[in-house]
């Protein structure tokens, strides 16, 4: 093998590994219990991915290998530091950061979202984050009001207050 083959081949895979960084959202890093709880079992899960990398003996593949996990490494370090855990709300008067809400639409649709952290969001399992434009439309509002989403309106039929670890319900 020459040694131009093995520069090459080094210049590729550092190419792989110098991963960009994942962006952090300029939003306040708002979380629920659950979220936190995610956020770390997330750390733990890419520490465990880069120390298996690390056990790689092919310097190349070990570096391909850890070049993901050390990325997510850093982005979920910073958000578990500036995580703000919100304690559940109080009432269920108005919308608020853990509240879920169920609201119709005008084409006669009914949804139901619980309102959490960016890093929490899944709008297919039922949470959307509170900077999504639905959630800060939403939120201070009560059961009954009618309050523009985008370019229709949309309105609250319930407010309720779930648990913040879904196994507890």
């Amino acid at each position: 093998m020459s040694v131009a083959f093995t520069k090459e081949e080094s210049a590729e895979t550092a190419s792989e590994t110098l991963l960009p960084d994942r962006s952090i959202s300029p939003h306040p890093n708002l979380v629920t219990e659950t979220g936190l709880q995610a956020l770390q079992a997330q750390l733990r899960g890419a520490r465990e991915a880069f120390d298996a990398a690390q056990a790689i003996d092919d310097v190349n593949e070990k570096r391909r290998q850890s070049a993901v996990p050390l990325r997510d490494a850093r982005y979920l370090t910073e958000r578990l530091r500036t995580a703000q855990v919100m304690p559940r709300p109080a009432s269920t008067d108005v919308v608020a950061f853990g509240s879920t809400v169920t609201f119709s639409r005008p084409d006669g649709r009914v949804q139901t979202y619980r309102i959490v952290g960016e890093d929490e969001a899944d709008p297919k399992a039922g949470s959307i984050s509170f900077v999504a434009p639905v959630a800060k439309s939403l939120m201070g509002k009560a059961v009954g009001d009618v309050v523009g989403a985008g370019a229709q309106e949309i309105e609250i039929l319930s407010i309720g207050v779930s648990a913040q670890n879904p196994l507890a319900e």
